[in-house]
């Protein structure tokens, strides 16, 4: 992933970036308002980026262990695993290690030391006028001749996607790979951006955020992004609203759902092998995997009462996506508590409800996206859920296609 992302993004780079290696700090126009957050964390968004270390009340860590510790299991069916979900003994698995061996002090003792994160808050452009409290990584590179890069994560993922590989990014042993200031900020209600508490909050808005994040407050004019999930739609939206910023895109979530004729050949049999595949992947998912995304976007709130009260629940919930959209990687219960922990600290409301957004705004049928004209990068790997040929994806974009199988 490290080596396609970074062969990707060389090949996608236009000249004339000319990146700011000492990029000036710059509060927000007649903005200066400081927000307190002590939300189940301490935080201060203040008009300008200040340093952040991740600081969780010790009392809420207790109460969440305890939860846990009374988890009420099911009664399995006796049918293969994930038929209907994770499975009992995957759940009795988590639950055990929760109580027994998780350590969250030390998984956040980690995360300050390995990633230097900073706190903000930004204005969206648009109609959403309330100031947009942000958590972000910011990572720059020792190397004279690196790129900014945005990276934009989605659910159930969060700003820990970059961990593993953000010290290849902005140092790679090889020179002649290029070398990044990396950028990841948590989605507004994700990690440790808090909740938005009106709705209007969208991937279009979060991405004129992150355009201002990235150009009024760390000095990035030209820029790249990379991002799936929900990263891959907020990039779509920035790159055709910002194309003077956003000089090239690389995403691994570019859904381009088949049109009437695509599934009027695909009836009659005269599609492509790599569109059959495409085609077939996206039925299964809409009719055996879509439940989560069909109460998330209608019925958010109605969920998160029952997720926010049962920590082993909301991971459960979060765990069969990440089983069954993976390309064979094996999850450990250190990383899929990890992963519920950060939208289980301020709650995962928020995160859920972007779905109702998307929805609103016709992101998931494709409406709403205007033509691309900067290169974007396509990542296909096995697993993912988006329908993007290169034949479909280039009306949209100027763009190449990896397929991986």
């Amino acid at each position: 992933m490290i080596s396609s992302l970074l062969f990707t993004c060389s090949n996608f780079l236009l000249t004339g970036i000319n990146p700011l290696l000492n990029p000036q700090i710059s509060q927000l126009e007649n903005r200066s308002s400081v927000i307190e957050f002590n939300e189940n964390f301490k935080a201060t968004f203040g008009p300008s980026p200040q340093p952040f270390k991740i600081s969780v009340n010790p009392e809420f860590i207790e109460q969440t262990t305890l939860k846990a510790s009374l988890t009420r299991y099911i009664t399995d069916v006796n049918q293969p695993d994930f038929t209907d979900g994770p499975p009992r003994h995957n759940i009795t698995t988590i639950r055990d290690y929760w109580v027994n061996n998780y350590s969250w002090f030390s998984v956040q003792d980690q995360i300050n030391k390995n990633l230097s994160q900073y706190t903000t808050t930004v204005y969206a452009d648009g109609n959403y006028t309330y100031p947009i409290p942000l958590h972000f990584v910011h990572h720059k590179s020792p190397r004279p001749d690196a790129i900014p890069l945005l990276f934009i994560h989605g659910w159930p993922g969060s700003f820990l996607e970059v961990s593993k590989i953000i010290n290849h990014l902005t140092n790679p042993s090889d020179t002649s790979i290029p070398a990044f200031h990396v950028v990841a900020p948590s989605l507004p209600g994700y990690g440790f951006s808090p909740a938005p508490q009106y709705p209007g909050l969208g991937l279009r808005e979060t991405g004129e955020a992150f355009n201002n994040l990235m150009i009024q407050q760390l000095g990035y004019s030209k820029y790249v992004i990379q991002g799936g999930d929900f990263g891959g739609f907020t990039l779509r939206y920035m790159a055709a609203q910002f194309p003077s910023s956003v000089v090239s895109s690389l995403s691994n979530f570019f859904i381009v759902p088949p049109n009437s004729t695509d599934l009027e050949r695909y009836a009659n049999g005269t599609t492509s092998e790599e569109e059959n595949y495409q085609i077939g992947k996206l039925d299964m998912f809409n009719n055996y995997y879509a439940g989560y995304r069909d109460i998330q976007q209608t019925r958010p709130e109605q969920l998160a009462i029952a997720m926010t009260d049962s920590p082993v629940g909301f991971a459960a919930w979060i765990y069969d996506f990440m089983f069954n959209h993976v390309d064979g990687y094996v999850w450990t219960p250190e990383e899929i508590i990890t992963w519920a922990m950060m939208y289980y600290i301020q709650g995962p409301y928020a995160g859920m409800r972007m779905y109702k957004e998307l929805a609103k705004a016709g992101t998931w049928l494709n409406q709403g996206f205007l033509h691309i004209d900067n290169p974007v990068g396509v990542v296909s790997f096995p697993k993912d859920l988006g329908y993007r040929t290169v034949r479909i994806t280039r009306n949209i974009c100027v763009s190449t296609s990896l397929t991986y199988r």
